[in-house]
């Protein structure tokens, strides 16, 4: 069901992002009586009249959507509906479908291209999971790896999408979106924009037909949902709910009244993290035992022109370079305020090792390839203070330098 504009005759965009984060996808709440977000956990729902009843189910087993008569939660649930209705209000879509993770939503996107071809292009990096899922051709699909600047070159008379993640998880590797969709022609573009969120970037307008998003991550942003969603056309949302209804992979009422409830301060939260991570990343690049910094916030890391055009702001997330892996395993190890963990996005900041952990089962030739190296740190800037935070990563990298060189200080 396409979005309703808040205000009658309202032109689109009319509403600030801010104003939008805390009004889309509650619409109804004045007509239902309530104030806060209503969460409806049931399971299944009373069938009034059989015939209607029978007509509903078809028509949500084929993609279609029916609140009146929800039948089964599998095929509609109104806590879910709103949250997929504000979704899309916020990235500019015709519609979004959410699903129970964000490696769910990637997979209804391949299952619901496959029907169209057989073969998909991807530029790599990409989210380890994300790689490992096209790589492994489970689903049937054959791939083509590409570089930015080469995905025309890549097309086959049977490719159904083409899958590019920007910023790129974990080297925040840019990519021009619009360049993408030209290189395309006409093969419907997937752009991964979890460390983007529609706060810093809308590859919609960029011509891009599908936005992924692990909704885990800034959306969820408090590290306790796990979700992805997907904002597209109406065409291909009756497609991917034909293939959540199939697979079953439905997200739970639960996380969706969580996502709706976190969205109003997605806006603050994204900000100010990004404020956060422009200090540590400028901090980090003048520091003596750090060898490079990725941050789309330094000069040196842009250079394809997307910030201020594409992107309004550089994020959160960083990547960055130590001596070795044994330096970065004791970074992490030494890191008092930070959290040593996966994921991302969260009010607290996270620290990891993308070759070991997220990146694990990418192939090792592609890894190096993409500049996923042992001696690399993904850092996910939270709402803590810049200060207490480089205050900490100073102290790991000091004593990170000290345990990897201690042979060096005896001798």
């Amino acid at each position: 069901m396409s979005h309703q504009p808040i205000f009658e005759n309202q032109a689109p965009g009319a509403l600030a992002f801010e104003t939008l984060g805390v009004h889309a996808g509650r619409e109804e709440l004045m007509a239902l009586g309530v104030h806060a977000l209503p969460l409806d956990l049931s399971s299944t729902y009373p069938i009034k009249d059989l015939a209607r009843g029978g007509e509903s189910l078809e028509r949500m087993a084929m993609g279609g959507q029916d609140k009146e008569c929800p039948v089964y939660s599998r095929l509609y649930n109104p806590t879910v509906g709103r949250f997929e209705e504000a979704l899309a209000q916020l990235e500019g879509a015709e519609e979004s479908v959410a699903f129970a993770s964000g490696m769910a939503a990637l997979t209804a996107c391949l299952l619901a291209a496959k029907q169209k071809g057989g073969h998909v292009v991807a530029v790599r990096p990409l989210y380890g999971g994300s790689d490992h899922l096209i790589a492994s051709g489970l689903l049937g699909l054959e791939v083509t790896w590409a570089e930015p600047d080469s995905i025309r070159a890549a097309l086959r008379s049977d490719t159904s999408l083409v899958i590019v993640e920007t910023p790129a998880n974990p080297t925040l590797q840019l990519v021009d979106i619009e360049s993408v969709v030209m290189q395309a022609c006409g093969v419907p573009v997937l752009v991964d924009s979890t460390f983007a969120t529609p706060v810093l970037q809308n590859p919609l307008k960029h011509g891009a037909t599908l936005v992924l998003h692990s909704a885990t991550k800034f959306l969820g942003g408090h590290g306790d949902v796990l979700a992805g969603v997907v904002a597209t056309t109406a065409e291909w949302a009756t497609e991917l709910r034909k293939v959540r209804v199939i697979t079953g992979s439905v997200l739970h009422p639960l996380a969706a009244y969580l996502l709706h409830r976190g969205l109003p301060t997605l806006a603050l939260r994204v900000r100010a993290a990004q404020e956060g991570a422009q200090v540590i990343a400028q901090k980090l690049a003048a520091y003596p035992t750090v060898k490079a910094v990725h941050y789309p916030g330094l000069r040196s890391s842009e250079t394809h022109g997307v910030m201020g055009h594409q992107m309004r702001g550089p994020g959160s997330l960083m990547a960055f370079e130590v001596e070795n892996f044994e330096f970065a395993s004791q970074v992490m190890a030494n890191v008092k305020l930070m959290t040593p963990a996966v994921s991302l996005g969260s009010v607290d900041t996270l620290i990891q090792h993308p070759a070991a952990l997220t990146h694990r089962v990418v192939d090792a030739a592609a890894k190096t390839q993409s500049g996923i190296g042992a001696g690399l740190l993904r850092l996910s800037v939270g709402l803590e203070s810049p200060d207490d935070l480089w205050a900490d990563l100073e102290q790991a990298l000091v004593k990170a330098m000290a345990h990897t060189h201690a042979d060096d200080y005896a001798s």
